[in-house]
């Protein structure tokens, strides 16, 4: 086992960041933050199709990026696929779990909100975010000052969002964090970010309309962009380097009106 100093630094040559969910907005936004400051990526997503995988892995600066295929909601696939990078890329200093879906729900439609739909929104959202930390965290007990980055929302603490189900499993995966934080130290350090509304194809039937209202709405006037988490994801990987167990809320504001 490594020991672990969580200084801040500057760069992250040498480290190792894996992106669970890296083929959608945030993490292609994150990977392109990684590999510009010298890390090597490997990218995580259920269907790794060479026609979208290629574009992504060559908009990356630097070598060595890699796409790997596993589930958020099948443990095997994830267990196998840790495996793998260790194998491949060596120690693992950073795992982002950006990976998640959703479906509009009004909050006051109770019977839209089923048990199936229910039950799949918490299996991606909460438990693949437990079974990918479960997964990875050997692997990152053997890095220096590894790092674990819980991509939540403003959901969570609002009740506001695209469904109830959603914000619930986005609660649960902010207490996950603290949890996590207290029972990995001092070997990890565990943390999250919460966006408000980013202007990505995330949630189904969001256009521009919805994020104009919600940009008026919005103290700082705009909607996130993917950039923008990305480079809090970044700055909790670098800079913020004595930070553990908390989540950074990244919204421009939102969730001061929600």
């Amino acid at each position: 086992m490594t020991q672990s100093t969580f200084q801040p630094i500057s760069r992250l040559d040498g480290k190792v960041a894996v992106i669970i969910g890296g083929a959608g907005a945030i993490g292609i936004a994150t990977a392109r933050q990684f590999a510009a400051l010298g890390a090597r990526v490997a990218l995580v997503h259920r269907s790794t199709d060479p026609a979208r995988t290629q574009p992504i892995l060559a908009s990356l600066q630097g070598s060595d990026h890699q796409f790997y295929t596993a589930s958020v909601t099948d443990s095997a696939s994830l267990n196998n696929v840790a495996a793998q990078i260790q194998n491949d890329m060596g120690a693992i200093h950073i795992l982002v779990n950006s990976a998640g879906f959703t479906q509009p729900v009004p909050l006051n439609d109770l019977e839209a909100l089923s048990d199936e739909l229910i039950d799949s929104i918490f299996q991606v959202n909460w438990r693949g975010v437990f079974a990918s930390i479960r997964a990875f965290t050997p692997h990152m007990k053997k890095a220096q000052d590894p790092v674990i980055i819980n991509v939540s929302s403003i959901a969570a603490f609002t009740g506001m969002g695209s469904n109830l189900a959603y914000a619930a499993a986005k609660a649960g995966t902010d207490l996950m964090t603290k949890a996590l934080a207290k029972a990995l130290s001092p070997e990890l350090r565990v943390v999250g970010i919460s966006p408000g509304v980013v202007n990505t194809s995330f949630v189904p039937g969001r256009g521009p309309e919805f994020n104009q209202k919600a940009a008026a709405a919005t103290p700082l006037r705009r909607v996130g962009e993917s950039e923008d988490v990305a480079q809090a994801i970044v700055a909790l990987t670098t800079t913020l380097a004595f930070a553990t167990g908390t989540t950074l809320v990244v919204d421009g504001g939102r969730h001061l009106v929600s």
